[in-house]
C-alpha cells in the first residue's frame, strides 16, 4: 500500500478562523483519493492518504486533517453533472428561483460559475438570457462545456483570477464547490470581487446537520476538506464582507442548502434563515458532542450493513453496485467491501468507462451496454433514489432487489 502523510499538508490551525483548537472525532484511516478511478496498469500503484476529520472548539467547523494537493484531485476529475435528470431538474429550478427573484426585467444580466463542470447550470441561465461564464479546473470536462456552448476557463478560481477578469456579474454561483477549496480564503474573497454591488451569489453545499441525520460518512472524502453547517459557513463569509441574508434545504444529494448571499449589510436575514439557525442551536448540531456521537453510529452502520452483505453472498445471491460515485469510495474502503462481495460497479458516466474502483479494484461496466442483471443492487448513487427506483421499477417487477446502505430521510 503506497502510503502518503506529508507533514507540510496536514493542518495545524482551523481552514475557517486560525484557531489551533481542534478536536479528533473521527477516523477513517488512510484511504485513497476516492476520485482516482483507476485504469488497469494502475491497480496496487494508487497512492493512499490520512481520511481523517477534526472540530473546532472556536467556529464549529469539521474539517479535514490532510490536504491532498487540488491538482491531483480537480485537474483531470471524471465527475460530470449532465447525468441524471434529478440534477438537471434541481439546477434548472435554481435559475428560475434567481431570476424570478431578483433580475427578471434586468437587461445585460450576467452570471459567473465556478467549479462549473460540464456547463449544466449555466445551460439554464442561458436560456434565461443570461451572459454567461464558467470556470472548471478539469480539462476534459471544461472541453464538454465549451464544445455544448458554455464559454468555460479552464482554470481554478481565486482572487487573481477575479481580478484578471476586469468585470463584475449579477449572480456569482458555486454548487457544491465550497467545501472543496484549498485556497479557501483567496476564492470567496473573489468571489466578492466578482459581484456586483447589489449582486448575488448562490452557495451550494451539503448540509452537515442532514449528512450526519443520514448518516451520510460517504459525503467525506479528501475532495471535501470542510463541512458546513450554517454557523460555520458565516463565519466564514462574514470575514470576508460578504453576509447571508437568505436560505432554505433541498433535497438534492440527500439534504443541501440552497443559500443566498450578498455584500454585508446590502440585505437583512429573512425569517425562515432565523428560523433554520434556531434549530441549529436547538439540536445542538455545532456542538462536539453531536460528532462524536455520529462517530459511533458510523461503526454500528458499517457492522449492520456487513452483516448483510455476508449472509447474502452466503446464499448464493449475485450483488453489483449502482453508480460508480466518489462518496462510494469511502463506504466501499471503509468498510472493506471489494470485488469478493460486488462484481461489478454499474455507472452512466462514459468518462468512467473500462476504469475500477480505487482501493477495492471494483471493475466499472457502464450500464446501457451491461446486459447482466444481479439479485440485488447495492446503490451507492443513493442521492438519487426515487430516480433510480422510478427508473428501474421494471427491475424491481422481476426480483430485483435495490439496497440502500444509505437512506436519506424523505423531504
Amino acid at each position: 500500500m503506497n502510503l502518503i502523510c506529508d507533514s507540510k499538508r496536514i493542518i495545524k490551525n482551523c481552514r475557517v478562523c486560525d484557531a489551533v483548537d481542534l478536536e479528533p472525532v473521527i477516523d477513517f484511516g488512510y484511504h485513497p483519493w476516492c476520485g482516482h478511478f483507476l485504469k488497469e496498469e494502475e491497480i496496487g500503484r494508487e497512492p493512499y492518504y490520512p481520511l481523517k476529520v477534526v472540530y473546532c472548539l472556536k467556529c464549529a467547523t469539521p474539517q479535514l486533517t490532510y490536504t491532498v494537493p487540488k491538482e491531483v484531485m480537480f485537474a483531470e476529475h471524471t465527475y460530470l453533472s449532465n447525468i441524471t435528470k434529478t440534477l438537471s431538474d434541481h439546477f434548472k429550478s435554481i435559475a428560475e428561483e434567481i431570476d424570478n427573484r431578483f433580475f427578471k426585467n434586468l437587461s445585460g444580466k450576467s452570471v459567473l460559475d465556478i467549479g462549473s463542470n460540464d456547463g449544466l447550470q449555466l445551460s439554464h441561465y442561458k436560456s434565461l438570457g443570461y451572459d454567461v461564464l464558467g470556470v472548471e479546473s478539469a480539462k476534459t470536462v471544461a472541453k464538454i462545456a465549451n464544445e455544448s456552448g458554455i464559454p468555460t476557463a479552464n482554470e481554478f478560481f481565486n482572487l487573481d483570477f477575479a481580478r484578471k477578469l476586469g468585470r463584475k456579474f449579477n449572480a456569482v454561483n458555486a454548487s457544491g464547490v465550497l467545501f472543496h477549496l484549498e485556497e479557501l480564503h483567496s476564492v470567496i474573497d473573489g468571489i466578492r470581487e466578482a459581484l456586483i454591488d447589489d449582486g448575488v451569489f448562490v452557495v451550494q453545499f451539503l448540509y452537515m446537520k442532514r449528512i450526519m441525520e443520514n448518516l451520510a460518512f460517504d459525503q467525506i472524502y479528501h475532495e471535501h476538506l470542510l463541512y458546513y453547517n450554517l454557523k460555520n459557513i458565516e463565519t466564514l463569509l462574514n470575514r470576508h464582507g460578504l453576509s447571508m441574508f437568505d436560505a432554505y434545504l433541498s433535497p438534492i444529494h440527500g439534504g443541501s442548502i440552497i443559500g443566498f448571499i450578498a455584500h454585508k449589510g446590502k440585505r437583512q436575514p429573512s425569517e425562515r434563515l432565523t428560523i433554520m439557525r434556531e434549530e441549529e442551536a436547538r439540536d445542538k448540531t455545532n456542538e462536539l458532542s453531536a460528532y462524536l456521537e455520529f462517530a459511533k453510529k458510523i461503526e454500528k452502520m458499517k457492522s449492520e450493513n456487513l452483516a448483510y452483505l455476508r449472509k447474502t453472498k452466503e446464499q448464493g445471491k449475485k450483488i453489483f453496485g449502482f453508480g460508480a460515485p466518489a462518496k462510494g469510495n469511502t463506504l466501499l474502503n471503509y468498510f472493506g467491501v471489494g470485488k469478493d462481495v460486488l462484481d461489478v460497479l454499474v455507472e452512466k458516466n462514459e468518462l468512467r468507462r473500462g476504469l475500477y474502483s480505487p482501493g477495492t479494484h471494483i471493475p466499472i461496466v457502464i450500464e446501457k451496454e451491461f446486459g447482466e442483471l444481479p439479485d440485488i443492487y447495492y446503490v451507492l448513487a443513493w442521492n438519487f433514489k426515487k430516480e433510480i427506483l422510478a427508473n428501474n421499477q421494471h427491475l424491481i417487477d422481476k426480483g430485483v432487489e435495490f439496497y440502500f446502505p444509505v437512506n436519506p430521510k424523505d423531504f
